[in-house]
């Protein structure tokens, strides 16, 4: 399996639709949903994870997991509850964000210094929701060290879990290379999950890398699939060569007229800006043409000097 990661603010659901139309991905996990200590309402969950309203699966038919984030059990148990009303195939649980503010409020990575809390959390989504429905976690290495890497898998393992992604940092890592793919392998050897290895995998090389290093067959892929939307496909050698930019501009164009029907208008030249910013790793037309528009706001200047034609409708 190759499954697209969650990204909080940059890969959201305009962005899964169009790289799910590319191909080569399996499932998607969504942006975190915040918990806290309300049962949020049905509409909380279908504007994060829209997808819900069509039968969990983005337009290219690829199933989406929505994400949870917390440290309350009884309030996690309780949204997952509902959640499940809304038919996804499988939710996961947040125990890797490394966000300063998200950690200071108990929630993501902070979490994986206390497997106790942790097995008590998975536990309790699992008893609340239908058997059908897949619960897994996203775990890092650890929060300021490795220590404990083992007693969190075990701990998502003996609650029930079906399934952990393993980034292979730490939170004091962040997102600096390098990953430790290596370090994945003894939580496969630990615990009899499906367990897949994420972080830094922005190259087919990489890819054949961290399964080797890991011994993990599936990959989750996050920034290495916005730089590059072809990746998935060739890291399952579904292709050679990566997506050409005539190919990749429609898409651009179908993301931006999602973007601009959906998101604030001083926010819309940033979202077509961020993307292309991710995509100059891949393309010397993209680094062209953010080196021309980067100071570029209007949504319908930006529309008409890159696509040379207003935004088109989806």
């Amino acid at each position: 399996m190759i499954l697209l990661a969650p990204m909080e603010g940059l890969l959201d659901h305009i962005l899964r639709d169009v790289l799910t139309r590319v191909g080569g991905v399996d499932r998607c996990v969504s942006e975190f949903i915040r918990v806290t200590d309300q049962l949020l309402p049905s509409r909380v969950f279908t504007r994060i994870v829209p997808e819900l309203k069509n039968g969990g699966r983005t337009a290219a038919g690829v199933p989406v997991h929505p994400q949870l984030l917390g440290s309350d059990v009884t309030c996690l148990a309780e949204n997952a509850a509902r959640l499940a009303e809304l038919k996804p195939e499988g939710i996961d649980l947040n125990f890797g964000c490394p966000a300063k503010c998200v950690n200071r409020h108990r929630g993501g990575a902070v979490l994986l210094d206390e497997p106790e809390l942790i097995h008590a959390i998975v536990a309790a989504v699992r008893r609340a929701v239908p058997a059908d429905v897949m619960v897994s976690a996203k775990m890092r290495l650890g929060y300021m060290d490795d220590s404990r890497t083992l007693d969190v898998a075990r701990a998502i393992h003996a609650a029930g879990a079906e399934e952990i992604v393993v980034h292979a940092r730490t939170k004091a890592d962040g997102y600096k290379p390098p990953a430790y793919w290596e370090r994945i392998a003894a939580v496969r050897e630990a615990v009899p999950l499906t367990i897949i290895a994420n972080g830094e995998i922005w190259t087919v090389e990489h890819a054949a890398l961290a399964r080797e290093r890991s011994g993990c067959e599936h990959l989750m892929l996050g920034r290495g699939m916005v730089a590059d939307p072809g990746l998935a496909l060739r890291v399952a050698g579904a292709r050679a060569t990566p997506v050409p930019w005539a190919e990749l501009l429609p898409l651009m164009q179908v993301f931006f007229a999602q973007v601009r029907a959906t998101v604030a208008a001083r926010h819309q030249g940033g979202r077509l800006k961020q993307w292309l910013h991710y995509l100059k790793r891949a393309y010397p037309e993209a680094e062209a043409a953010y080196a021309e528009l980067r100071t570029v706001n209007d949504a319908d200047e930006l529309a008409r000097r890159l696509f040379a034609a207003p935004a088109a409708s989806y």
